[in-house]
């Protein structure tokens, strides 16, 4: 593999709405979707670019207040060791309240607050899972320099990249997935309670509906979150690990929509979904390898790629969220998923797209995860929206603003080299899980036994409100095993 020369370019605004004019989305025949985990916009690419109108970073002077008021301010610090490539570190608080006390400066802001995004340092020092002293204050106000994350930073630069896209919902990691697959979040929003059997219509069922040549296939590294929905239960065979995306975009027979689950948990390695306190280079390694694998395929010209992260795990942004629209005409409780959540990395790669662009909505309405959504309606011509959300997303038409295929991009990336050590993957396997690895758990413990009594399983959960007890006091390392022996009965592969 070979590495090529920084591009030098200068940032450019393009904006987007929900039509299709000048665009070469009808040229595109497969959709890529990765989505890692747990970082904010800023953490990761707020440095992208000098801070202008045409690039909405970091200026390098922002601050949140400490305990004792006084200002602690945006950092990066030197080289790649494991101190900065793991930052923050202890995990920050990503529950729905954490996320208020982030946004608001408050658990449970009234109706007129605004969203400060001053609660960012407050919200960590208030996490007790791990001792007390292990929270540093400015933890959460770090970020990296694009020579730190260089194949994101690449990627972003020689295609575009949209500083105006926002998680979904100011909640976990599940209601964030859930609208990227089903444009809701079905009033939940946290991870746990699980709520089994969740059964909101996904686009992978539309696509399946519609008939849509090519049809879909997810890619998971050792567990699929994406198989909490119960409408895919009956669609096991579509689920993939991750060795068959390399061989078909090899071969140039991807699905019309690919999704890329990364890896969650430690057991042989460690984890590459860039949740703190994991290793940011080992997602970069992941997002190379699925850059190279379509860069090097025969379909290369006619895919794009999007990637983004689910929420923003605890770091710090600056920009507030704006409001959005409820999926449902009918409310719910406590929160009735009428804002966004904080800013989140979402770089979109294709030849067709110029170098340099700076993707925003033409209007209010941010870019989200269901603008996902509204771009596989509109080029698959996959019908009505799924909720009231995605019938307002803007779509990515406009950053494939090329005629022809002629961004073809760097023949292949590099990310930093990093290869965790046997004892590091030992100690991790050791490790207590998690929320987001224990939602996992308890869901394998929901999945049906197999293929061939899904309709009476899903019944049972209907009945029993899919409560089925489970010991998330594991280990990593417990936990993995337990999740292989369930993901067996409906994953020959696993």
């Amino acid at each position: 593999m070979t590495s090529t020369p920084e591009l030098s370019v200068a940032p450019s605004v393009v904006t987007g709405s929900a039509g299709v004019s000048g665009s070469s989305l009808a040229q595109i025949d497969h959709v890529v979707v990765l989505m890692l985990e747990n970082r904010s916009f800023d953490c990761m690419l707020g440095r992208l670019y000098p801070k202008s109108d045409a690039f909405d970073g970091l200026q390098g002077n922002e601050t949140n207040p400490g305990a004792d008021g006084r200002p602690v301010a945006v950092w990066t610090g030197d080289g790649t060791g494991y101190e900065i490539m793991t930052a923050p570190n202890p995990d920050p608080g990503e529950l729905w309240t954490d996320m208020n006390m982030q946004i608001f400066g408050a658990a449970a802001p009234g109706p007129a607050a605004a969203p400060a995004m001053q609660g960012f340092v407050a919200s960590y020092l208030a996490q007790t899972d791990e001792p007390a002293g292990s929270y540093k204050p400015d933890a959460v106000m770090h970020g990296f320099t694009p020579e730190q994350v260089p194949v994101i930073s690449r990627l972003a630069r020689q295609f575009a990249v949209s500083d105006r896209w926002h998680a979904s919902a100011p909640c976990q990691t599940w209601p964030n997935r859930f609208f990227v697959h089903t444009a809701t979040a079905n009033g939940y929003v946290n991870n746990s309670p699980t709520h089994f059997p969740y059964e909101m219509p996904t686009i992978f069922n539309r696509l399946e509906d519609m008939k849509v040549p090519g049809g879909w296939k997810i890619y998971f590294h050792d567990v699929p979150q994406s198989m909490a929905l119960a409408g895919l239960w009956d669609h096991a065979d579509h689920f993939r690990l991750y060795d068959e995306f390399r061989h078909d975009a090899k071969q140039g027979t991807l699905p019309a929509y690919s999704l890329i689950e990364p890896r969650y948990f430690s057991d042989l390695t460690l984890p590459n979904d860039q949740h703190p306190p994991h290793n940011v280079t080992l997602g970069e390694q992941l997002t190379a390898d699925v850059y190279n694998c379509l860069r090097a395929g025969p379909a290369w010209t006619k895919t794009l790629l999007i990637i983004t992260y689910d929420e923003h795990g605890g770091c710090f942004d600056h920009v507030a969220p704006p409001a959005a629209r409820s999926p449902s005409a009918v409310p719910t409780a406590p929160f009735n998923f009428d804002r966004y959540g904080v800013r989140v990395p979402a770089v979109i790669v294709s030849p067709y797209v110029r170098p340099g662009t700076v993707l925003r909505p033409a209007g209010p309405v941010s870019f989200d995860h269901t603008s996902i959504i509204a771009t596989l309606r509109t080029r698959f011509g996959l019908g009505a929206p799924l909720t009231q959300r995605d019938a307002v997303a803007p779509n990515l038409a406009a950053a494939l603003a090329l005629d022809t295929p002629g961004n073809l991009g760097p023949e292949s990336l590099e990310a930093l080299p990093y290869v965790p050590a046997p004892a590091d993957v030992a100690i991790a396997r050791q490790k207590p899980l998690n929320d987001m690895q224990a939602a996992l758990l308890r869901m394998s413990a929901h999945l049906p036994a197999d293929a061939g009594n899904i309709a009476d399983h899903i019944q049972a959960l209907r009945q029993s409100a899919g409560q089925i007890a489970v010991d998330v006091e594991k280990d990593v390392g417990d936990a993995v095993a337990d999740i292989k022996r369930q993901l067996s009965k409906l994953f020959a592969t696993v």
